[in-house]
């Protein structure tokens, strides 16, 4: 399903049109200066020309769809060149993005109309437009085909400008960011530089094999060397290009040896391939078009892998060369949320919010980054929940594009960032209190559009709390979290448990209290540890949380907390240790807790007996920490 732009549905537009005998002129992005530039006007007399007007015999495709279609014009955007060559490598996205490709060929139906799809902040959005292009001298100005009867690319652009409000405000981006919009794929930007993958061998090859896998099942990777003191797009001695997007075409194993010997051999080399959205300038190193490397490969290998010597700004290159010479890579996952597939399946949960602003503290929900420590936890929280024993979490952070803002001096992005923090097991209020969370990941902030991490979780119950990088920042973002089961994850909105109607002050919580179980010692069971395997309950008014259950030790780790909102001051916290011994578990001992405010107790604890008297202690000890408040939203 998609929405249509500004309210204009192609279909009847078109058919409006054709009935007519008139060709669509756009209103919402008009053949005027506003929808070239807002500051730097192209350099020459424009003039808005129809296909039919450039040449004859137009066509959307000639000859099918390629990367090799499309060549960058005089704005600066590579970055999105680059990931239209991406695109066209890909059937199964550009159709999405380019609907009703056929019907859309010239033909007795042309109405000057057309019309694509991208997926802006999580909502498949289609664009309409007219035909009318930027020309100079007859002649295209920005993106165009090597055919010159061929309109694809001059098309989908100026779809995509329209979005921002006009061609410049395209000029300088992120290649990723392009992608995600041509796919609603995963954003991973990867600093090559701060990696040095090509120093550590074990580490080059996992980083090949992860590629590897991406680029199979349909991810779309590209690259790009930071100019550091260079002037931008100079060449280096290699003949790569600085401050320039390069878009991978290709991610092998090549098979090195000539013949039935190299079958039997089976020696491989990882190899790379990228291309120059100029449609010329290559890389002039190893594995390069003409260069003495290809005489390792057999004639059947290089006819497979479409050996040309010719400057058309497609290349090859070792993986440690790519990892060496450049300095930046997109890595954008089609993340597979399938029920039915041969690959892994993810449960994917995409949460919309905002950071807005409001004096008081309780409502603001714009608190900045962990520096900012009095007003972090004001941010917006999400809570999640990882069931297995441990899980690989995809968390990704996207702010609304703000390009759109050029024209008025801004559309920057906003430095952003999140921080996971591992909670309470039975946490359903939101966080006010940073000294009783484990963080287990905080990232670094950056003005990226998508900040994105993968990180292995154990069982437990987390928050993830996106924020700007300032404080009382405002602005729009989509959070999503992938992980390999449901985990449930939903916007932490209430700050403490709400009284109903009919509740009497006297059934109403009067204190909050956090407890944090370290570890415990367990003795008098012998020497051996075979069969004793500990966990922990804890009761606070009918309420129990059960800890998960270390195998065959004596001195368990637990790192297990709870919270609980409770009325009657007087009873106490029961925490219990218990041995599950195959359906007969085996009580421990028990600590009795009267959770006192401002108490804020880390101690060990002898175990008693159920109902003991205060001097039978069992054999046993357990850490622990109790946090007692009688202000429920101080915790």
């Amino acid at each position: 399903m998609s929405v249509a732009y500004k309210d204009q549905l192609y279909a009847e537009l078109k058919k409006q049109h054709h009935h007519n005998r008139t060709l669509f002129e756009d209103p919402e992005f008009p053949a005027t200066n506003s929808s070239l530039y807002f500051h730097k006007p192209p350099p020459g007399v424009v003039q808005w020309k129809r296909p039919g007007e450039i040449c004859e015999n137009p066509h959307l495709f000639v000859e099918g769809i390629s990367s090799h279609d499309l060549n960058q014009g005089i704005v600066g955007n590579c970055w999105f060149v680059a990931a239209c060559s991406c695109l066209a490598l890909k059937p199964d996205l550009w159709e999405k993005v380019i609907p009703d490709w056929k019907e859309q060929e010239w033909d007795s139906n042309y109405a000057g109309i057309f019309h694509f799809r991208f997926w802006i902040f999580g909502q498949w959005t289609d664009v309409v437009i007219d035909d009318r292009l930027p020309t100079i001298n007859g002649r295209l100005i920005y993106c165009q085909s090597k055919q010159n009867n061929e309109f694809w690319s001059a098309l989908l652009e100026k779809a995509y400008a329209k979005l921002f409000g006009c061609y410049e405000s395209l000029a300088g981006g992120n290649t990723g960011d392009a992608v995600v919009d041509f796919s609603g794929a995963v954003a991973e930007a990867i600093d090559l530089q701060k990696e040095k993958y090509y120093a550590d061998q074990t580490k080059e090859d996992k980083f090949f094999e992860d590629l590897l896998k991406v680029w199979n099942r349909g991810g779309i990777i590209s690259s790009s060397i930071k100019p550091q003191g260079f002037g931008l797009e100079s060449k280096t001695d290699n003949g790569l290009v600085r401050g320039h997007a390069y878009s991978v075409t290709d991610v092998k194993r090549v098979r090195l040896g000539h013949g039935l010997l190299a079958y039997f051999r089976n020696e491989t080399i990882p190899l790379i391939r990228l291309r120059n959205p100029w449609g010329k300038t290559e890389w002039t190193g190893a594995w390069s078009d003409s260069s003495e490397e290809w005489s390792k490969v057999g004639d059947t290998e290089r006819g497979n892998l479409g050996i040309t010597v010719t400057d058309d700004g497609e290349f090859w290159m070792s993986f440690t060369d790519w990892c060496k010479n450049f300095t930046d890579a997109d890595v954008c996952r089609i993340i597979n949320t399938s029920l039915i597939s041969i690959h892994k399946t993810w449960n994917k949960e995409v949460n919309f919010g905002k950071w807005t602003r409001n004096s008081d503290p309780l409502l603001n929900r714009c608190g900045g980054c962990t520096n900012h420590r009095q007003t972090f936890l004001q941010n917006p929280q999400y809570l999640f929940d990882v069931t297995k024993e441990s899980d690989e979490v995809l968390t990704s952070l996207q702010q609304k594009d703000r390009r759109i803002y050029r024209k008025e001096g801004q559309g920057e992005n906003l430095s952003i960032g999140f921080t996971i923090v591992k909670v309470e097991v039975n946490r359903k209020y939101r966080l006010h209190k940073l000294e009783t969370l484990e963080i287990m990941h905080g990232f670094t902030y950056i003005n990226a559009r998508t900040v994105f991490k993968r990180i292995e979780l154990p069982q437990g119950r987390y928050v993830v709390i996106p924020t700007t990088y300032e404080p009382f920042i405002e602005g729009e973002f989509m959070l999503r979290i992938y992980t390999d089961v449901d985990n449930c994850c939903r916007e932490l909105v209430k700050d403490k448990p709400q009284p109903k109607s009919c509740t009497a002050p006297c059934e109403y919580p009067q204190l909050v209290t956090h407890i944090h179980v370290y570890r415990a010692e367990i003795g008098q069971q012998g020497d051996q540890a075979e069969g004793i395997n500990p966990y922990v309950i804890i009761s606070c008014e009918g309420q129990s949380v059960r800890s998960t259950t270390k195998k065959n030790t004596l001195t368990p780790v637990f790192e297990f907390s709870a919270i609980f909102y409770w009325k009657k001051v007087a009873e106490p916290i029961t925490v219990q240790l218990w041995s599950d011994d195959l359906g007969s578990d085996k009580f421990l001992g028990e600590v009795l807790l009267p959770g006192m405010p401002d108490d804020n107790s880390s101690r060990w604890y002898w175990l008693k007996n159920k109902g003991s008297k205060k001097a039978d202690n069992m054999p046993s000890i357990i850490a622990l920490r109790l946090v007692t408040s009688n202000e429920l939203t101080a915790l």
